[in-house]
């Protein structure tokens, strides 16, 4: 009988370690798999700037790096600037490695201020009323060298926020909210 109890007990453990890590967010299971740094380079397609940064040295986020992410992925337009969620860069990083790139990526928008967001809207149907934008959760980009579906396909198989797809207008967004995806 004890026998029985102790492998019982052992299987019911496995279970639900393995329930655990299932239950995981992919981003966050991720993220606590890689201790290395973390390194991106960009262009703002918009201000012309470049941005080569690491913004996680291994074991944590580096702030004054951070600050610098923030101020590039500000709103141009209205001189803004707001905290970028850090796992919007954790997706960026994670998707250069899935697709084995370290060519630029060419930012086209981050954060964008609800005055910003609102007149987009004017513009274009394809502008979000609650624009993960306005929150600082997402970008719209493309990868230098890289085919925009390909693209488009890692950050599906990432399943690790919001996807959209706009070949016509040549970029992908991706944000930190809940899993969707669009085109």
């Amino acid at each position: 009988m004890d026998k029985f109890d102790s492998q019982r007990r052992r299987w019911l453990t496995l279970g639900g370690a393995a329930l655990g890590c299932a239950l995981l967010p992919g981003q966050a299971f991720a993220s606590l798999s890689t201790s290395r740094p973390r390194i991106l380079t960009l262009n703002n397609l918009n201000t012309g700037e470049t941005l080569k940064t690491e913004f996680f040295n291994g074991k944590s986020y580096d702030k004054d790096e951070l600050t610098r992410l923030n101020h590039f992925f500000r709103d141009y337009r209205a001189n803004q600037i707001k905290s970028i969620d850090p796992r919007l860069f954790d997706h960026l990083y994670r998707l250069q490695a899935m697709l084995d790139t370290r060519k630029p990526v060419q930012l086209i928008s981050g954060y964008r201020s609800l005055a910003t967001n609102n007149a987009l809207r004017t513009h274009s149907k394809g502008v979000a009323k609650h624009s993960f934008h306005t929150l600082g959760q997402a970008m719209d980009f493309h990868i230098e060298g890289v085919s925009l579906s390909n693209v488009r396909k890692a950050a599906l198989s990432m399943r690790a926020g919001g996807v959209g797809y706009y070949p016509r207008s040549n970029f992908v967004h991706i944000d930190t909210g809940p899993v969707r995806s669009w085109s």
